[in-house]
């Protein structure tokens, strides 16, 4: 019995010791502009194909790697539900996305492939995700991030799954 209780104690020791660093984190800049790739899955979930008009329900499920070797928007998992449109000479897809980090603090965004900023030069700009707030650490979230549809090989079997790595260039703040 004195011999579990003197383990205990030291594993309770132990946790207090390193435990606040645990909790607490790295702290998060209030603001700033980061350059961050999600490498993405989209997998269909139901369409309506008549002729002339198709649109399709999307998942995309991903990771993100920050260009820069920093820690915001770096290694969290992505999850996207969206539409993708396509009439003919009219073709886009809108939808919405949260960003979880392995605190289980999430960043909310939705996006428009019709609002495209040229602000990424020749990278391919596709679209703009709008980042409207978060949870945790990214509460009072706010910013922009446009970004670049880079296609990846087709994946193998059925299903229509495709891969694309998306680039953004993201301005952001927490108020």
């Amino acid at each position: 019995m004195t011999s579990r209780f003197i383990k205990t104690a030291i594993v309770s020791g132990i946790l207090m010791a390193f435990a606040p660093g645990i909790a607490v984190g790295e702290p998060v800049a209030k603001k700033g502009t980061t350059p961050y790739v999600t490498h993405f899955i989209f997998r269909p979930l139901v369409s309506i194909d008549v002729p002339g008009f198709k649109a399709t329900a999307l998942e995309a499920t991903g990771t993100t790697q920050n260009m820069n070797g920093e820690k915001m928007l770096d290694k969290m998992a992505a999850r996207c539900v969206a539409v993708n449109i396509d009439t003919g000479p009219k073709k886009y897809i809108d939808g919405a996305c949260v960003l979880a980090d392995s605190d289980g603090d999430h960043i909310f965004s939705t996006f428009d492939t019709r609002d495209v900023d040229k602000s990424m030069g020749d990278k391919g700009a596709c679209g703009t995700h709008i980042i409207t707030g978060g949870t945790g650490k990214y509460a009072g979230i706010t910013g922009k991030e446009p970004f670049a549809c880079e296609g990846m090989p087709a994946l193998a079997g059925p299903g229509g799954i495709t891969s694309l790595d998306i680039p953004h260039v993201t301005s952001w703040e927490i108020k």
